[in-house]
């Protein structure tokens, strides 16, 4: 992976019909390429990934690629609880030329600590690709232990992990268990400042989708040992960084785009949209954050 400290989990702008629309994806990619992001994950929690078939993956994947691959870090999504149905999707996302991957822990079948270890050690077997775990026990139902993290982290193309389990005892304990070079990213938003200060590399964004270039400042001032700027632009992003949780993700940030001038696209079902209490929450912090709509 190229290291980038702000990367966005794009969502997955659809047509009113309900179909994707690859086009208005990749205007969205040139758009967080502007502004901040080095780089985005497609398909992932974010882009809806649970409702978008096989084939729509693949076609993201590639149309993305094709129009703006070496602008920015595209990683594709391609995890899921069924081990042969990501090597699948992770060759078919090999060839349509994506940098990277990102895979998931399996959901649902919850798998013990050695189940998991084998599984993504399996996909790796079956790719070149540079992989990022994502370990999210709020959603999955299982945690990745830092242990197993570094076992696979001896793999060679297991390179990052995006942590998203809000614990941070764990996070650092991974950090003092995996090697030097191995990428730890914050997977919330909220977290990404305590996160670096245990020393994570940097954040899987939704609030990029709308104030990249002020997270990719946090994070630049953090490192460059600029801690009470950092701070402050933290303290500054906040209220947004939590009114995109106000509801399930990404329901608020789709939305949040939308009011602020890019069209989304409705949400697949069993999402639904926000309620008028939540947009004009979401308006209100909009404004207050100088972002208008």
């Amino acid at each position: 992976m190229k290291s980038g400290q702000v990367i966005t989990a794009m969502i997955t702008p659809m047509e009113q019909d309900g179909k994707v629309s690859y086009e208005q994806a990749v205007r969205l990619a040139k758009r967080l390429a502007e502004n901040g992001s080095d780089g985005v994950v497609l398909a992932g929690t974010t882009g809806e990934s649970a409702t978008l078939s096989f084939d729509e993956k693949v076609k993201l994947f590639t149309s993305v690629t094709d129009a703006i691959g070496g602008e920015l870090e595209i990683i594709a999504g391609t995890g899921s609880n069924n081990t042969a149905e990501s090597i699948a999707l992770t060759q078919a996302a090999e060839t349509a030329g994506v940098d990277a991957i990102m895979l998931v822990t399996p959901y649902y079948n919850r798998p013990s600590q050695e189940g998991l270890y084998q599984h993504f050690k399996t996909i790796a077997e079956h790719c070149s690709l540079p992989i990022m775990l994502y370990n999210v026990p709020g959603r999955t139902g299982v945690n990745l232990l830092p242990e197993t993290v570094a076992r696979l982290a001896e793999i060679d193309n297991i390179v990052a992990i995006k942590e998203a389990s809000g614990d941070l005892n764990q996070v650092s304990q991974l950090r003092a268990l995996v090697p030097d070079d191995f990428l730890i990213y914050s997977g919330d938003d909220s977290l990404t400042l305590p996160i670096l200060a245990v020393g994570g590399d940097g954040v899987v964004s939704v609030a990029s989708h709308l104030v990249g270039r002020q997270l990719k400042d946090m994070v630049a001032a953090f490192m460059a040992g600029r801690v009470k700027e950092a701070l402050k632009l933290h303290l500054q992003l906040l209220p947004l960084m939590r009114a995109l949780f106000i509801t399930t993700n990404p329901v608020p940030v789709k939305r949040a785009l939308e009011f602020v001038g890019f069209e989304t696209g409705p949400l697949r079902l069993p999402l639904v949209d926000l309620t008028e209490e939540q947009a004009q929450k979401i308006k209100d912090v909009l404004t207050a954050s100088g972002l208008g709509f």
